[in-house]
């Protein structure tokens, strides 16, 4: 009797959803066709987004945690910035003042996209208990090394994480559909577009408020 009364209980109690609504993957491309100056514009550019109020009013109201992966050729993939919690002001300063100061892992090597997607669903195991796994990667090339983009992303969807992109238009390539078509997956998956490095910080100010407005709206009881 009381094991069918707890069963009952159990059952018409609300199960309490988690306190945090996204899991964020920043995973920075490394790769040699990236400059040293290339390469400050990304991540001052990033720090810069991390702190601007949109994004620190949505980072925070959905107690979000992020980390950053810097990845380039095969089998080089760095967690540079470990999970944090951001459920203040000052934790999400933290973070950015994290991801500002984080020293360049690689500069001479290719671009292995599928490893990188790869390497950012292990992550992952190690995140906060979160309604929603997303990974945001950046890059200014096509894949050219490791495992394949389109088998990667197959994975990710799997496991039910959603990839978004922000690619840097560099030259002729469309790099913007080769992302479309090959790497980005999940439900309102999407492509920002960059214009060359300069216009890189506003874009991932963008892309970041794009991301995690979802969280906000879709929060509360």
């Amino acid at each position: 009797m009381l094991r069918r009364f707890a069963l009952i209980w159990g059952l018409l109690w609300p199960v309490a959803a988690p306190a945090c609504d996204v899991a964020l993957v920043l995973a920075v491309d490394v790769s040699g066709s990236i400059d040293p100056l290339e390469f400050k514009v990304q991540q001052t550019g990033l720090a810069a987004a991390l702190r601007d109020g949109a994004v620190v009013d949505a980072l925070v109201t959905g107690e979000a945690a992020v980390a950053m992966l810097q990845w380039t050729g095969e089998g080089r993939q760095a967690l540079s910035v470990p999970w944090m919690r951001v459920r203040s002001g000052a934790e999400a300063e933290q973070l950015a003042r994290a991801v500002e100061v984080a020293p360049r892992r690689w500069d001479m090597y290719s671009t292995a996209i599928g490893d990188a997607m790869v390497a950012s669903r292990q992550l992952f195991r190690d995140a906060p208990d979160c309604r929603r796994r997303i990974v945001d990667i950046s890059s200014d090339g096509i894949s050219n090394e490791g495992g394949a983009p389109s088998g990667a992303r197959a994975i990710l969807a799997g496991a039910g994480i959603t990839v978004n992109a922000l690619v840097i238009e560099t030259d002729e390539i469309d790099l913007t559909a080769y992302f479309r078509k090959n790497v980005i997956t999940g439900a309102g998956a999407f492509v920002v577009t960059a214009n060359g490095f300069e216009d890189y910080p506003g874009r991932i100010r963008q892309k970041l408020i794009r991301e995690l407005a979802v969280q906000v709206s879709g929060l509360g009881p």
